[in-house]
């Protein structure tokens, strides 16, 4: 199979086959992808599989491509939220990660759901990110309580945007550890190897990061109900 376009091996040429005025030639398009995969893209109701999507970018569709990145862009955009600070950060993030998932989709084994694949590329992405901007100042925490003696708490009530903004705020070093084992499921060894830092040390800014958030919600609890949130 060929290799992905040379356009894609650049965040600058990411973006310019994104942009509205990149449209596919009909050389970048014709006789590329199967034919079943031709019918579908002639009927916009019936949306291209995952493997017919894949192959299409596989052989180098421009079109295939703008779908792939159309598909995933914005759930992979919540994801790199999580661990930027700003959107200007996010974006970056997302832009690096899928120059990545286009220059080693050729290595995906099929081996579990596109998405979750993606999703990996997106966090490491984030942790290069992160390991660029190290050491970064830690931010002012205030005061908060070393740890929660276990006292579980839900995050059910609050809206989306409300913990975005609590965990973008978290210092880097607990918001990188909060991420990666509250939300991807990685273990405190795992996220020790990943951060170069020790297993016990992961666990104590997990539990940092834990008390923190903790407290912000109870601060948020406090201005719903008298107004007074600071």
């Amino acid at each position: 199979m060929s290799a992905p376009l040379p356009a894609l091996n650049t965040i600058g040429g990411l973006r310019r086959l994104l942009s509205r005025d990149s449209e596919p030639t009909a050389a970048a398009t014709g006789s590329i992808v199967s034919s079943s995969a031709t019918v579908r893209q002639l009927t916009p109701s019936s949306p291209l599989s995952e493997a017919e999507l894949i192959e299409g970018c596989l052989a180098g569709s421009r079109a295939m491509q703008k779908q792939l990145y159309e598909r995933f862009a914005g759930r992979m955009m919540a994801v790199c939220l999580r661990y930027a600070q700003t959107t200007f950060e996010a974006e970056d993030v997302l832009q690096e990660g899928f120059v990545t998932v286009f220059s080693k989709l050729s290595s995906f084994r099929r081996e579990c759901p596109l998405e979750f694949w993606i999703r990996r590329i997106m966090v490491n992405a984030a942790l290069r990110q992160h390991r660029r901007n190290t050491p970064l100042v830690a931010m002012s925490e205030g005061e908060y309580p070393v740890d929660l003696q276990d006292e579980e708490f839900t995050l059910s009530n609050y809206a989306f945007e409300e913990l975005l903004a609590m965990v973008q705020d978290l210092a880097p070093r607990y918001r990188m550890v909060f991420n990666l084992f509250a939300i991807e499921g990685y273990g405190h060894k795992e996220i020790g190897e990943l951060l170069g830092i020790s297993e016990g040390t992961s666990k104590s800014q997990f539990a940092r990061a834990r008390a923190i958030l903790k407290t912000k919600l109870e601060r948020l609890d406090a201005h719903r109900t008298n107004g007074t949130f600071r």
